[in-house]
């Protein structure tokens, strides 16, 4: 049986939702079957999601609420969506409460570390005072254009066995303080914070990177980090579907 993987969608405009085929056929291609979600913000019909799927895709997006971890808005914060902050949220609080396993991307990782408690850089370039990677690539989307170096030990140096490899890069937040149920594992030569992950849940990964837009190309590890995902799916679906 195949594992069912929830995927959060941004918005497009305030009334059109949407998600990059990247993370659909990203899913597919690792063995899982992708299911799309809204964001919704009524705590009973979150349960009914969770309910519904054994791993979750937090997808990229805009920029995030600073007053979520008590700052006022910075001059350089983009666009946001409360909605899809606050759904996040309480999708992700959930999902780690029933240790379902999360692969969270670009805003998703910082969503994540901000579910859990952390705060963020609300724009990297003038509120970290030294001279920084280009972040925000001028490439295509499938082009790794810069180094992280992997935390020997990790969850992610065990998925890729690589100290150190290129990725994409289009962002221009990071996560700053981490959460206590959370820990770095890659960052980048300016020491920008490249993934995190849980240390007390089975599968929990946060990527600052696009790994979805790289698993067409078969980049070798993009493609480990989403079957991993899937494979530590398939443990949930074990436990909550087959012994039902």
């Amino acid at each position: 049986m195949k594992p069912v993987i929830g995927i959060t969608s941004s918005y497009l405009d305030e009334r059109t939702l949407q998600t990059s085929y990247d993370n659909v056929d990203s899913i597919v291609k690792a063995g899982g079957i992708p299911l799309v979600f809204p964001n919704i913000t009524k705590v009973e019909d979150i349960d009914t999601y969770v309910s519904q799927f054994d791993g979750l895709l937090v997808t990229g997006g805009g920029d995030i609420d600073p007053t979520l971890f008590k700052e006022e808005p910075h001059q350089k914060l983009g666009l946001i969506h409360p909605n899809r902050d606050e759904f996040e949220t309480i999708l992700i609080r959930k999902c780690m409460e029933q240790d379902k396993a999360i692969l969270a991307i670009c805003r998703g990782c910082q969503i994540l570390n901000i579910a859990c408690g952390g705060d963020m850089y609300q724009d990297i370039y003038s509120q970290i005072d030294k001279r920084l990677l280009q972040h925000s690539q001028q490439a295509p989307r499938s082009h790794a254009s810069h180094y992280i170096n992997v935390s020997k030990g990790s969850l992610l140096h065990k998925i890729t066995d690589l100290s150190s490899y290129k990725v994409n890069s289009y962002h221009h937040q990071a996560n700053r303080e981490m959460a206590a149920n959370l820990k770095v594992s890659a960052r980048a030569s300016d020491q920008v914070i490249e993934a995190i992950e849980g240390t007390d849940h089975s599968f929990v990964v946060g990527v600052q990177w696009h790994p979805e837009c790289m698993t067409g190309t078969e980049d070798l590890p993009s493609v480990k980090l989403f079957t991993a995902f899937i494979e530590a799916s398939k443990k949930g679906l074990t436990k909550t579907k087959l012994d039902e």
